[in-house]
């Protein structure tokens, strides 16, 4: 196995789905699929002897859901990159998978370069929301009640935000708001901490709740 290879392991309890994603990712250098699994259990009990370094986690699942077995993973993989797999309609899982520690979500009828991209990003040390998912969770979490805005953010605190939420990069954030990296970094650091996020993935879900971007 080539060490320089990204190993994927995909989580989902349709056969035929697996298969194609296998074969799909199968076709590409770089990326190989070492394992598969039908259900959470399942792939908590492949995950010691996998060579791992993204998981594909479908969220609703018999035995075991998506949400549970991430969060398992997790503790024993921290550095586990978990990219959830959802169709529409699966809105409400999507905090709770955030709060598990995944770092992706890709609605599964995406294109294989999207799919692509997600492992890319995650991989890299950001996160991936699909462009129709983020459009399909701001309707979802708009048209319910929302929760405090945070009056503590400064009008730059929510600029870096918006940018984070439409998946600009550090170096893009900081080209558009012509401020430097590590001063993008800083107001990074100060929006997790302000709003009690874990994580950027976290982070955008409260930015959508909180009607803090327009999407």
């Amino acid at each position: 196995m080539d060490s320089n290879e990204i190993k994927i392991i995909l989580v989902d309890d349709h056969t035929l789905f697996r298969t194609g994603l296998r074969e799909l990712i199968s076709m590409r250098d770089g990326y190989r699929v070492t394992g598969e699994a039908s259900d959470g259990a399942e792939f908590l009990r492949i995950l010691p002897m996998t060579a791992v370094d993204v998981v594909f986690m479908d969220i609703a699942m018999p035995v075991m859901d998506g949400g549970e077995a991430t969060r398992e993973a997790l503790r024993l993989r921290p550095d586990l990159k978990v990219i959830c797999l959802s169709m529409f309609g699966d809105e409400s899982y999507y905090t709770r998978m955030v709060d598990a520690g995944a770092k992706g979500f890709l609605l599964k009828d995406s294109g294989i370069d999207e799919v692509f991209g997600a492992i890319d990003a995650v991989v890299s040390g950001g996160s991936y929301f699909s462009e129709a998912l983020m459009s399909s969770l701001s309707q979802r979490l708009r048209s319910s009640e929302s929760a405090d805005v945070n009056n503590e953010l400064s009008s730059r605190e929510i600029e870096v935000l918006v940018g984070i939420c439409r998946g600009s990069s550090t170096q893009e954030i900081a080209d558009e708001l012509f401020l430097s990296k590590r001063t993008v970094d800083v107001h990074r650091a100060n929006l997790l901490e302000k709003t009690g996020c874990k994580n950027v993935a976290s982070l955008v879900v409260y930015a959508i709740k909180n009607k803090l971007v327009d999407l």
